[in-house]
């Protein structure tokens, strides 16, 4: 079948995605090719990790690609609420300005309080203005469609590595839409264990013990309200079962019919969403902090994130340089110093927060990226010094990792909380070409193996607001 695409305005957009950054070759192209002729589920919800893994990219180019994609319209960014017990998709936004961590699960009946790390994910579906998919219209899904594609996230998994959602579909006896004031009759096959009717919209269903004790079944009758079921419980035998759900709401419901095995443990681990590009990935990619600054945190308390590194820069002995050779010039370096630490942050995927007079705020998702960062930009800021009479670069460099809030301060994004302070602490610490790391980010995976070449001192430091004394570890300029 020839899929329906607005050809004029694909390729209008096409080329300004073509021009946004030099790209590797034909990954723009692979783009297309899935715009124009990808199934429908294929352009719902993508998972640019995913994408890069199928298509053979890297992961950065992948995240780079979908971010620069929907700034030109090609796409709409979705950032989603999951949870973390059924895998749902509780909750979809098309900007992070609506986004809250705190939402009700409905299917599993669970409150959620989720971090930009944890059950916070973003993916992208095709603009319905380049081409019109199913997924655009939810209401005209056929109820399987709508309950394991639409309601349920596929990314979510159990511990054994398998999908909840497949999980789901192949425990789950029946699904239909329940017609406003009308009944409805399913026809499950029960097996032992626990027999389940489930509204994804409210905490309404029953639970049924299949037990082979229990009378021979017959026909049943179950009537959903706004407010309960009735009944909600009871016992049915094994085999046929008939039952009728009366739906005397004034809404069209999705209801689904599941059968619970004996040993199913309704307080399984939390699923893993590792495989989905998180929220707080997503904010120490500089890209989207360049593309989208006006998606912002709305929420006065923030949202929190579970681990993050932050790296802190100063310049020891600018005030002398702006003494010396006047501020226009000295400004003018110090903004080049910038743009060279960007390049730094940003190749090691990381993105810089703000700059704070003559220092620098950087955040990366992994510690090691952000010790890698710090001993580039040593090196970047010494080839600097080369091309000068005097040696006016002498940079300090702190790093710590750990949990923080999630902020809008001054309109824009930003780190809080007591990792922040100690970063910047920690960056105090550090004398003129040195690197000071908590215990934190050195215990780190892949950070000892960064630091072999280099002399490292173990220290003990009391900070200004912080309890315990911190064991901090100096970088030294010259190698071990």
């Amino acid at each position: 079948m020839t899929e329906v695409v607005n050809e004029k305005l694909l390729e209008e957009r096409l080329v300004a995605l073509e021009g946004a950054r030099q790209w590797s070759p034909r990954v723009v192209s692979r783009l297309e090719a899935v715009i124009r002729s990808g199934k429908d589920d294929a352009l719902f919800r993508i998972n640019p990790v995913k994408f890069a893994a199928d298509k053979s990219l890297a992961e950065t180019e992948a995240i780079d690609l979908f971010l620069h994609a929907a700034a030109v319209g090609l796409f709409e960014m979705n950032w989603m609420l999951l949870c973390p017990t059924c895998s749902c998709v509780v909750e979809s936004f098309g900007v992070m300005n609506k986004l809250h961590d705190r939402y009700h699960c409905h299917l599993c009946r669970t409150d959620i309080e989720a971090k930009l790390d944890d059950y916070i994910a973003v993916t992208f579906t095709v603009s319905q203005q380049i081409r019109s998919i199913k997924f655009h219209q939810p209401a005209d899904l056929t109820p399987s469609e709508h309950c394991f594609c639409y309601v349920l996230s596929r990314e979510g998994r159990l511990p054994d590595g398998d999908a909840f959602a497949d999980m789901w579909g192949r425990i789950t006896r029946a699904v239909n839409y329940l017609l406003p004031e009308a009944t409805t009759r399913f026809e499950v096959d029960a097996e032992p264990g626990l027999l389940i009717g489930w509204d994804t919209q409210r905490d309404i269903g029953f639970g049924f013990a299949v037990d082979v004790s229990a009378p021979s079944s017959g026909l049943m009758h179950v009537r959903l309200s706004d407010s309960a079921c009735d009944p909600g419980a009871g016992a049915v035998a094994p085999g046929k079962v008939t039952i009728e759900v009366e739906n005397a709401t004034s809404r069209r419901v999705l209801f689904g019919i599941t059968n619970l095995p004996p040993d199913y443990d309704l307080q399984h681990p939390p699923l893993d969403f590792s495989s989905l590009l998180s929220g707080g990935r997503l904010l120490t990619t500089q890209t989207f902090r360049d593309l989208f600054r006006s998606q912002v945190i709305e929420a006065a308390e923030g949202i929190g994130v579970r681990d993050v590194a932050l790296l802190f820069t100063d310049l020891k002995g600018s005030t002398e340089l702006y003494d010396r050779i006047g501020d226009l010039n000295a400004y003018s370096q110090v903004q080049r110093h910038f743009e060279c630490l960007m390049d730094v942050t940003i190749r090691h995927r990381g993105a810089v927060i703000k700059t704070i007079g003559d220092a620098v705020m950087a955040a990366f998702l992994k510690s090691a990226d952000a010790v890698e960062a710090a001993l580039e930009m040593r090196k970047v800021i010494e080839q600097f010094n080369e091309t000068r009479a005097n040696r006016d670069f002498i940079l300090k460099i702190g790093v710590h990792r750990g949990a923080s809030i999630a902020v809008t301060l001054n309109d824009r994004l930003d780190y809080f909380g007591q990792t922040v302070n100690i970063a910047s602490r920690i960056q105090h610490l550090a004398e003129g070409d040195e690197i000071c790391l908590t215990e934190d980010v050195f215990s780190s995976t892949g950070v000892t193996s960064l630091l072999s070449p280099y002399t490292v001192k173990r220290d003990r430091a009391r900070l200004k607001g912080v309890a315990q004394e911190l064991v901090v570890y100096r970088v030294q300029l010259g190698s071990a």
